[in-house]
């Protein structure tokens, strides 16, 4: 791992939970220090002042661990430490079904505290779920960022019953249900900021107790813009020509977990931004609000269930729909009757490739001639843990790495792998980008569809017509030092 800096650049870091959230709040604020992550068994901590040998001994105390001192900007440090250590506002500030209710003792504080605690461990780490898993002999808490599990804490098995009660009495499930599994929900305000959070919660028995599974959703306006997804010049202006037609649909392609969502927010921000007019979504979850548009979320209920919302929209007059995902065969023929009537659909679609959009479609009951006079574009979609440009390590790529990539050529090419540093708390990765294929379904594509063209007959006019493929943006940006190898043979290389 790579040696830490002599003067710490504190905006920058993305701090470990697991070590900041160790010493006292107190502590961390009437010093300002801040533990950032562990390198090599040492405890990294951000400080003004480099000298304080006192307020070191009692961090080494309170962490177990051997400390290094990293000088920082104080006005920034103050700043971060005003963010974690502000704390999360719950219990009083969690709404749900189950909110009102308190239950008494220190066992249920002490599962009130875990859970808190867990909480702003996840925002701090941007994390995208917590799973509580019991074990034979504990009770682990992990964390899933940039699409990896890390392991937060290992609690007493002790802690299992009282903080699977109390995540079941926030989210309105019956605690008395141990058999069966549940879904319920609950929202809270993490931090001084007061950032909304939106709680998505399933329990599962399994061998060992109920697991519980939390999906954090942020319902805060994106500040993403196409640029920040990691589309490069020629997919943008191929997006940007896409959205700006008055009809027809645009559908994202991709597993669970893409990122698919997020580029249709983006789509839709820019769209408002750029011409207006009135814009409908209907989403299971709300995930980013956007101002200006009418956001309906479906509740799983008869009367605001997923069909029921799509059917009515029509009627509010929309120049845009955006449906979060086409799952049947009654929400496609909405969308094809919406953009055969005038409107730009945009919605996604479980396919592996953006020339697959034609096929699910087909399988869905859709015409073919309706498929060539509707879609507009097709967009392959995935992510990609983003190296941390601080520590990554160059090194040139082998025959066999690229033989695995089907691009002998790039044999002797300088790639990065991860190392690991203050900044990205060890891990050599912080944050995620993704990797496009952008299919524009112009006459020639659209013809070939209305004729029945199987689908290797479309790839191999897509790919004469020189449209780059997934795997190319995945090398470019694999030569650009934005990810590694391991990642794109991960998620981009199809074997």
């Amino acid at each position: 791992m790579s040696v830490a800096p002599e003067t710490l650049q504190i905006d920058e870091v993305r701090v470990d939970p697991a070590w900041a959230l160790k010493i006292p709040a107190s502590l961390a604020l009437r010093k300002s220090v801040l533990p950032i992550c562990e390198l090599n068994g040492v405890v990294q901590v951000a400080c003004c002042d480099v000298e304080d040998h006192t307020t070191a001994q009692a961090i080494r105390k309170a962490t177990g661990r051997d400390v290094q001192m990293l000088e920082t900007d104080p006005a920034q440090l103050r700043e971060v430490l005003t963010r974690i250590y502000g704390g999360v506002s719950a219990p009083a500030g969690v709404t749900g079904p189950g909110a009102a209710r308190r239950t008494d003792g220190a066992e249920a504080d002490d599962a009130a505290t875990i859970c808190d605690e867990v909480l702003l461990a996840a925002v701090m780490r941007e994390a995208s779920d917590i799973h509580f898993l019991p074990t034979e002999t504990s009770f682990l808490v992990r964390l899933r960022v940039d699409g990896a599990l890390e392991t937060y804490r290992e609690l007493s098995k002790d802690l299992h019953g009282p903080v699977t009660s109390r995540i079941k009495v926030l989210s309105g499930l019956d605690i008395a249900e141990k058999r069966a599994p549940q879904d319920g929900r609950f929202n809270t305000r993490i931090g001084p900021n007061r950032r909304k959070l939106d709680i998505r919660v399933a329990t599962l028995p399994t061998r060992f107790g109920e697991r519980t599974t939390m999906r954090l959703l942020a319902t805060a306006s994106t500040s993403l813009t196409m640029e920040r997804l990691g589309m490069d010049e020629r997919g943008i202006d191929s997006f940007r020509t896409a959205i700006n037609r008055p009809h027809g649909m645009i559908l994202l392609t991709g597993p669970t977990g893409s990122g698919k969502s997020t580029t249709l927010y983006v789509a839709i921000t820019e769209l408002l931004a750029r011409r207006g007019g009135n814009v409908v979504t209907v989403e299971d979850p709300i995930e980013y609000e956007i101002a200006g548009a009418s956001q309906v979320e479906v509740d799983g209920t008869d009367r605001v269930s997923f069909h029921r919302a799509l059917r009515s929209i029509l009627r509010h007059d929309p120049d845009v729909v955006m449906i979060g995902e086409i799952r049947d065969s009654e929400s496609a023929n909405i969308a094809v009757k919406a953009s055969l009537t005038g409107h730009l659909v945009l919605s996604t679609l479980h396919t592996n490739t953006a020339v697959g959009v034609i096929t699910r479609l087909a399988d869905l009951g859709m015409e073919r001639f309706l498929i060539a006079a509707t879609v507009r574009m097709a967009i392959a979609q995935r992510l990609v843990r983003r190296l941390c440009p601080h520590c990554r390590a160059a090194r040139p790529m082998t025959t066999t790495e690229a033989l695995s990539l089907g691009r002998r050529d790039l044999t002797g090419k300088t790639i990065y792998e991860p190392t690991g540093c203050v900044y990205c708390a060890g891990r050599g990765y912080n944050g995620r980008v993704a990797m496009f294929e952008m299919l524009p379904i112009d006459q020639r594509l659209a013809g070939m569809i209305d004729d029945d063209a199987e689908e290797s007959e479309l790839l191999k006019e897509i790919r004469q017509a020189g449209t780059p493929g997934l795997i190319d943006d995945a090398v470019a940006k694999l030569l650009a030092g934005v990810t590694s190898l391991p990642e794109v043979l991960t998620n981009v290389v199809e074997f």
